[in-house]
């Protein structure tokens, strides 16, 4: 069944080339495109799966572009992507493999992936897994960024629970919640404010909506893992499998 579809598949470049090699001086007529068109309309139609074959390819294509563009950006930006000097880490941070996350405070999918780190982390000792905030859903989104910024100022060693507390909690984040658990936490609102107001991390932020740019991330979760992005909540499956890549031959994909 398969090679008869594409031997009729070929069998149509064929006389696509037959028709048009001849014709390379001069255009088409208006009879020869309406002739020529109305084939190929009766060829698609009669064999619709061609289209759905094509659209697998263009994906194929464009995932295979995007991940160039990827590499191409890990290399360029390494010491900024695996160690920013406003991104914190949790796990190992000695570990041989290092997992890198951009997530948005307000993102659904970005809540359902924390279990999924926390499940790489308890899994898995020597992992290294760094949360890098991309406000990208709305103004929420930067207020509550703004807020955690200024909490991982104060009191970075409790960042882990704020980071928990605030993706976990099923309201929406902005900045009012994301103080309220920063005060849950024993840091005061005037601390809090202060703090963003001398150091609002404006570059971190710029810096983070570049880095996603390069790397052609549209989207939060995202995970950079060695020399390749992942795009989406991939689920732990997959993380573990890609930390295991990377041990076994020093890429996310051997």
């Amino acid at each position: 069944m398969f090679r008869t579809k594409a031997k009729s598949l070929a069998a149509a470049l064929a006389l696509t080339g037959a028709v048009f090699l001849p014709l390379q001086a001069q255009a088409l007529d208006d009879k020869q495109k309406e002739e020529f068109g109305a084939y190929i309309k009766e060829y698609l139609l009669a064999n619709p799966e061609i289209l759905m074959d094509m659209q697998e390819a263009l994906q194929q294509k464009q995932a295979q572009e995007q991940q160039e563009q990827a590499k191409a950006a890990i290399t360029e930006n390494k010491a900024a992507i695996f160690n920013g000097k406003d991104d914190i880490s949790l796990g190992n941070p000695d570990g041989d493999v290092t997992i890198v996350e951009f997530f948005d405070y307000n993102c659904g999918y970005c809540k359902r992936a924390l279990s999924d780190m926390d499940a790489v982390l308890e899994k898995d000792k020597n992992v290294r897994f760094v949360l890098k905030e991309l406000p990208i859903l709305g103004p929420d989104s930067l207020a509550a960024h703004k807020v955690s910024a200024a909490f991982r100022d104060l009191a970075p060693e409790k960042y882990a629970e704020f980071h928990r507390t605030l993706l976990g909690g099923e309201e929406r984040a902005t900045e009012e919640t994301a103080i309220a658990v920063a005060t849950g936490l024993g840091v005061s609102e005037a601390d809090i404010r202060k703090q963003m107001e001398t150091k609002p991390h404006d570059d971190a932020v710029r810096q983070a909506y570049s880095l996603a740019q390069s790397l052609g991330i549209t989207g939060t979760p995202s995970y950079i893992i060695s020399n390749e992005a992942v795009f989406g909540a991939v689920g732990v499956d997959e993380l573990n499998a890609k930390v295991a890549n990377v041990r076994a031959c020093g890429k996310a994909v051997c």
